[in-house]
C-alpha cells in the first residue's frame, strides 16, 4: 500500500469504494472487522479506525448487538410547508407506492369529529395504508376525511395520491396544517406492517390539514420508522 496516506484512511477509501461499486448495498451488513482486517492485511485496531471513519461520515451504521451495516439514506420531511408522502417521496428521486390496510366509511370517532369540527357521528372515510419508497415501507398511516367530500372519487384515486385528487376534482387546495410529533414504541401489529422489531422505536405524526377556506378535511395518524425517516427544521 502506498505510504503517502494513513493506512486507516486507504482502508476507509477501499470499503467506501466497494459500497458505491455495490458490492455491499444500502441496508446491508458488512463483514466482521476481524474478516475485514485479514482481507485488508491489516491489524484490527486499524480496520475500527477506519470503520468509525465511515460511521462518522454516515455511510456506515452501527446496530449494537447486530454488526456494521451499509447506511440508508432517511427520507426527510421538511416542517415547514405541506407535502403529500407521494410528492415527498419524488422529490426525493424515491419511488412512492401504497398498499391500503382497511378503506371504511363510518361515523367519526369522537376524536376524529373533534379534529375535523365535525358533528358527532358525522359519516367520515377512514383508510388505513402502508406507504412505501423503493420499495421498504416506510409508515403506517390512517387518515381520517369527511365523506362529503370524497363520496363521488374512487377509491383508486383516493389512495394513490389524496391531495392531488381533491385538487383537480374538487378544487380543494392544501392551505395549512397542524402537526404534533411524539416518539413511541411499535407495537405487534404495527411492527408486522413496517417490518420491524416490536418495541422499536417510532415517530408519530399527528396532522390536521386546512383546505383553502381554512376548514380542516384531513385528520391523520402516522406511525414511522425511526431509522427510515426523519423530520427536519427549516428557519
Amino acid at each position: 500500500m502506498s505510504k503517502e496516506k494513513p493506512i486507516y484512511i486507504q482502508i476507509h477509501n477501499k470499503i467506501r469504494k466497494m459500497i458505491e461499486e455495490g458490492q455491499w448495498k444500502v441496508g446491508e451488513r458488512i463483514p466482521s472487522e476481524r474478516d475485514l482486517a485479514k482481507t485488508f492485511e491489516v491489524s484490527r485496531m486499524t480496520l475500527r479506525q477506519a470503520v468509525q471513519t465511515l460511521v462518522d461520515e454516515g455511510i456506515l451504521e452501527r446496530k449494537v448487538g447486530s454488526g456494521t451495516y451499509v447506511s440508508s439514506r432517511k427520507v426527510q420531511e421538511k416542517m415547514t410547508g405541506i407535502q403529500s408522502f407521494t410528492e415527498i417521496m419524488l422529490s426525493q428521486g424515491r419511488k412512492p407506492t401504497s398498499k391500503t390496510i382497511s378503506y371504511h366509511v363510518k361515523p367519526a370517532s369522537i376524536s376524529e369529529a373533534e379534529h375535523l369540527r365535525l358533528q358527532n357521528e358525522t359519516v367520515v372515510l377512514r383508510m388505513e395504508r402502508v406507504r412505501f419508497a423503493d420499495d421498504v415501507p416506510i409508515c403506517f398511516e390512517v387518515a381520517t376525511i369527511p365523506f362529503h367530500l370524497v363520496e363521488s372519487l374512487g377509491k383508486k384515486e383516493i389512495t394513490l395520491s389524496l391531495y392531488k385528487t381533491l385538487e383537480e376534482e374538487k378544487n380543494i387546495h392544501v392551505r395549512r396544517a397542524e402537526q404534533t410529533i411524539s416518539a413511541m414504541l411499535a407495537s405487534e401489529r404495527i411492527s408486522e406492517y413496517l417490518d420491524i422489531k416490536r418495541g422499536e422505536a417510532i415517530l408519530q405524526l399527528k396532522q390536521i390539514t386546512y383546505s383553502n377556506d381554512n376548514e380542516p378535511f384531513e385528520y391523520t395518524r402516522t406511525q414511522y420508522v425511526a431509522d427510515r425517516f426523519e423530520f427536519y427544521l427549516e428557519k
